[in-house]
């Protein structure tokens, strides 16, 4: 015992917190937590102060490394905020990035297991025993479960990342925005081939995020191709065969009779589909995103639901008539009502590609509306505790040529956009022509190219012309209401009609009042994101 007889000895074997025998049960619990909470806070210094120094001092030069790290992503994301996005979605630093969550979360619960050891828990009270350990098991799982559930999380992004974008060079904006090609493709079983039935393209501002998204109707005629476009040689005069070449025909039919005429692309359909649209627009298209229309509600239901506030009936489409010519339905199967709802896969779907009873421009306007509403509402909550279904879904039914390398900028791009309000534009009713006047048939492209560089000019802050023309309409009007005075008000008197209900207007499908019912879900279009 000369040990004991040296005051520096007898302090060390009295000291409680290293040597916990001569403390008592109260200071030996309060140890216990101590221990654990240092663990928790600063990985390594619980056995710098009560057990192995070596393992605390190499402990803590991994936490302090830890800590310098964290502290540099948080400077890249401030003052570089895509490079750090393009580190974590790249292949080989994402890998990287995966061990190295691995091997923080074993050595956490590595240290958390030493920590239990010098703990002792023989030496506490046995009422103490489970508290001790049942904390140990929660901060085990808060500490190394969380780094190990985000290296599942960066895996699986890997491996959706990797069958959804494609490898290839990045490339560069166009007069400072980026355009990409969105369909809604719809194979159906009682279709040839695939056709995208929605057709957008979505324009952001290389800089700000602002978005423009200019809607193609699927009934669009005869639309130019972009001056180096292979089409050229097969429809030297635009794709105007008649009611045959509406836009939404062109991806089967040169997926299936010209797919030669692009020999480096994976999908020559999208390709085309590119050409017409940069046409018809008259802007340079730089990639696409097909969805697949059939598998849209997965993503939906991975998201938890989109909240809209719909203005209008909107009837879910029952099957066809046998032998019916034109094609006609049974009466609708179901109804989405007007007002705020939360819509799951199955209804947003329908709520975004019915057309019965109305026109292809209120379907249009509601899958803008969708569109929105899914911008809107993915946010980071949803995105971290839904990713894996998200990244199933998508990985099923998304095809685009992206480059994979350029991911990361176009990620960090998403988030800019959605500070902004996206503004939309149909090359169609109600912002060209109007149903009767078949604009779509007979569009004049100068004034589609016109209304498009405005737009894009108003999106990006750029002032208007000075010289623009004030519209006849306008101009009439203001006249009017500063020149003469205010005419009387005529209120009509009250007709009473009946309510609109699901029952009435299933009645009016059973009995085939089209007519009504036209008039009734004229406003079916109107839509918002709530």
């Amino acid at each position: 015992m000369s040990q004991a007889s040296d005051p520096e000895g007898q302090w060390l074997l009295t000291d409680p917190v290293r040597y916990p025998e001569s403390a008592t049960p109260r200071v030996r619990t309060k140890r216990a937590f101590v221990l654990l909470l240092l663990t928790l806070v600063l990985p390594g210094s619980a056995q710098i102060v009560a057990g192995d120094r070596g393992l605390g001092r190499r402990a803590l030069l991994v936490t302090f490394a830890v800590w310098l790290a964290v502290l540099a992503a948080i400077v890249i994301a401030v003052t570089n905020r895509t490079a750090l996005v393009s580190a974590v979605t790249h292949q080989w630093w994402s890998l990287a990035l995966i061990i190295v969550l691995l091997v923080l979360a074993v050595s956490w619960a590595i240290l958390f297991l030493n920590t239990l050891r010098i703990i002792r828990p023989p030496l506490l009270e046995r009422s103490m025993r489970p508290v001790v350990a049942g904390s140990l098991v929660a901060l085990m799982v808060v500490t190394s479960g969380s780094l190990a559930y985000g290296a599942y999380l960066l895996n699986v992004s890997r491996g959706t990342f990797g069958s959804i974008f494609q490898a290839g060079p990045a490339f560069d904006p166009v007069d400072g925005r980026y355009n990409f090609l969105l369909m809604g493709g719809d194979a159906g079983e009682d279709r040839t081939g695939r056709r995208p039935d929605s057709i957008s393209v979505i324009s952001v501002d290389a800089s700000s995020g602002a978005t423009v998204t200019f809607s193609i109707p699927r009934n669009f005629q005869n639309a130019p191709f972009t001056e180096d476009s292979p089409l050229w040689q097969i429809y030297p005069d635009g794709y105007n065969c008649g009611d045959e070449c509406i836009i939404n025909s062109l991806y089967p039919i040169v997926a299936q009779d010209h797919a030669d005429l692009y020999p480096e692309s994976d999908d020559p359909g999208a390709e085309a589909m590119m050409d017409a649209a940069g046409g018809i627009l008259g802007i340079e298209v730089q990639a696409y995103i097909l969805v697949d229309m059939e598998g849209f509600s997965q993503v939906i239901d991975a998201m938890g639901g989109i909240t809209i506030d719909a203005g209008g009936w909107v009837p879910i489409t029952a099957a066809e008539i046998p032998g019916t010519n034109p094609i006609r339905h049974y009466p609708p199967s179901g109804w989405i009502a007007p007002g705020v709802q939360t819509l799951d896969g199955y209804h947003a779907l329908w709520y975004a590609r019915s057309r019965e009873f109305v026109t292809d421009y209120h379907r249009i306007a509601r899958q803008q509306c969708v569109q929105q509403a899914m911008i809107a509402q993915l946010d980071p909550a949803t995105v971290l505790t839904r990713f894996e279904d998200l990244a199933s879904a998508g990985a099923d039914i998304v095809e685009t040529d992206i480059p994979l390398d350029q991911l990361g900028s176009f990620v960090d791009l998403a988030l800019k956009a959605k500070n902004h309000e996206t503004r939309r534009l149909t090359i169609g009713p109600p912002d060209f022509g109007t149903a009767a006047d078949n604009f779509v048939t007979y569009p004049v492209f100068e004034e589609i190219h016109q209304r498009v560089q405005q737009t894009l000019a108003e999106t990006t802050g750029a002032e208007p012309a000075a010289d623009a023309p004030v519209p006849a309409e306008l101009q009439a009007a203001t006249a009017v209401s500063v020149f003469k005075p205010a005419e009387p008000t005529i209120v009509p008197a009250q007709v009473t009609a009946p309510e609109i209900t699901e029952e009435y207007l299933q009645q009016l499908a059973t009995i085939g009042d089209v007519a009504t019912l036209s008039t009734l879900l004229d406003n079916n279009g109107e839509c918002s994101p709530a």
